[in-house]
């Protein structure tokens, strides 16, 4: 299931739930997920709460517990501020920068967690982004949004901060520990 709470450009709760479809079957992941593209000051109130980080990020995600037959494999939430300020900074359109959030959160809810695979989440995102046809993966990109903006003076972000960053989960939702996201 998809919820736009904020709208993005080029791209609507249809065609986003079948981007997720397609990412899941490349990804081999089963059970249903929850995509909810909203604020950044969501995020920042989700991130605070689960992780205790009160900045906002990009994405966040939530595998399900495993209980019993796996039917709901987790939450996923993405800034749409965030992606929009990303995409201008690369160059590609935020409906894309979207779904290279919504790949990412997705890698973490199949149980990959790139700050301690040494690189196995990388590579996997890398050959579903070119699968999939997406341009350049979240983990492959993550240093060239903060030297731009270093360059610029702009110094800490919330893209540096987010290296650190985990999970998402809806109050409502029972959802296991946070796996870390950028």
């Amino acid at each position: 299931m998809v919820i736009l709470q904020k709208r993005v450009p080029g791209t609507s709760e249809a065609s986003l739930d079948r981007f997720v479809t397609r990412a899941k079957r490349a990804l081999g992941l089963r059970g249903a997920v929850t995509v909810l593209v909203t604020t950044s000051r969501e995020l920042q109130t989700l991130n605070g709460r689960f992780r205790g980080k009160h900045k906002p990020t990009d994405v966040l995600s939530f595998p399900a517990e495993v209980v019993g037959a796996r039917r709901f494999a987790g939450d996923v939430a993405i800034s749409a501020e965030l992606a929009a300020r990303n995409a201008r900074q690369l160059g590609h359109s935020t409906a894309e920068e979207v779904k290279i959030l919504v790949l990412h959160g997705l890698l973490h809810l199949a149980g990959y967690d790139h700050e301690s695979d040494e690189g196995e989440m990388g590579r996997r995102e890398e050959r579903l982004r070119k699968k999939l046809g997406l341009p350049v993966a979240l983990i492959e990109r993550s240093g060239r949004i903060e030297e731009s903006l270093n360059r610029k003076g702009q110094g800490e972000t919330p893209q540096s901060a987010r290296r650190k960053t985990a999970g998402i989960a809806r109050a409502s939702r029972t959802s296991g520990s946070p796996r870390r996201s950028r």
